[in-house]
């Protein structure tokens, strides 16, 4: 069985990887995936991003949000979490039958003295009733692919920050993910493993997979990516993973309601987004002001509904002249950000 260390540190590219070797020929199932990335989440393909990102957190932290082909709910990824990718013919898996997919990864697991995780629920992997690993599958062109995280030595602050979403009231019909209790599983590990950093983590698990003492002979069945397989993968990059429309714009329609008091009045703003961009603005409350707020209004429709976007409609005007007596940051804050 062949399988691919993926150098790039960047979940965009990784995802291209695997869209580009699941429908072609150049790697031929069954096959492994590994790679690691820099901060990010990765929403499922049914979900509504902005209902599982704390987009200030995200903003603040430099953390890059994609969406995946597959199902299941929003991962926080960073460079203390390795993600494995198993391909398989789809004819020789059941769709939706995690367990027998991810058991060499158990297994390896089990070895390397983590002996309680288990394969538990629907789809991922637990210790002590804890998650350290989440699993989503796909099938295409005859091909069934389980792509799953492993919290080796994950930032759980940045884990509860980033996937935190403010108290907006936002309404939509996306599949909403499940919180779990979360832990990494470096801990459980026996200690001579404990030192490692994730390539190494990475390393010995491909030892174990493989059945070999020395990771060179297991290198014998790792793929190379040539120059062609590279101009393939940035294109899909380009067109998809970068597009901002595949992330945000492919969200189901939703609401969202914001509303605060302020000495000067009340401003209750509600917005009606699909895909990804605000459909209708009404601003209400008991403020004073010598323009329309209508205006305002007209100026938000068809903006995609993200910070820097409505930050950037709001500050053409002077607010003050619509909100007296509140302040143009105050007005900014409640009506663009995330609360």
């Amino acid at each position: 069985m062949q399988y691919l260390a993926m150098q790039t540190r960047d979940i965009r590219t990784n995802l291209a990887t695997e869209e580009y070797l699941m429908n072609s020929n150049v790697m031929i199932p069954p096959f492994m995936l590994f790679y690691i990335e820099k901060p990010c989440i990765i929403v499922g393909r049914n979900q509504n991003t902005m209902e599982e990102i704390n987009e200030d957190y995200c903003r603040q932290h430099g953390i890059t949000i994609t969406r995946r082909l597959s199902g299941g709910g929003a991962m926080y990824q960073d460079l203390g979490n390795l993600c494995f990718s198993f391909i398989v013919p789809a004819n020789h898996q059941r769709f939706g039958e995690f367990k027998t997919l991810v058991q060499p990864i158990v297994n390896a697991l089990h070895e390397m003295g983590a002996t309680g995780a288990e394969v538990n629920g629907r789809n991922d992997i637990v210790i002590d009733g804890k998650k350290f690993s989440g699993n989503a599958m796909y099938t295409r062109n005859g091909k069934t692919f389980c792509h799953g995280t492993l919290m080796f030595d994950v930032d759980t602050d940045a884990v509860a920050g980033a996937l935190k979403v403010p108290k907006d009231k936002i309404e939509s019909k996306g599949i909403k993910s499940v919180r779990s209790r979360v832990t990494n599983i470096k801990p459980y590990l026996n200690p001579e493993f404990q030192t490692l950093d994730t390539a190494g983590f990475r390393d010995e698990l491909i030892k174990r997979i493989y059945h070999v003492d020395d990771l060179s002979q297991a290198q014998v069945n790792e793929y190379q990516l040539t120059a062609k397989d590279q101009q393939a993968i940035h294109r899909i990059e380009t067109n998809r993973y970068r597009d901002w429309d595949w992330a945000f714009g492919q969200s189901p329609a939703f609401t969202v309601k914001k509303r605060k008091h302020f000495d000067a009045g009340t401003i209750d703003a509600r917005f009606e987004v699909q895909d990804g961009k605000i459909k209708m603005a009404k601003i209400y409350g008991d403020f004073f002001g010598v323009e329309d707020v209508h205006q305002l209004e007209k100026a938000l429709i068809s903006r995609p509904y993200e910070v820097d976007a409505i930050t950037k409609v709001l500050r053409s005007f002077d607010l003050n002249k619509f909100f007296n007596g509140i302040s143009s940051n105050d007005v900014i804050e409640l009506i663009a950000h995330q609360h």
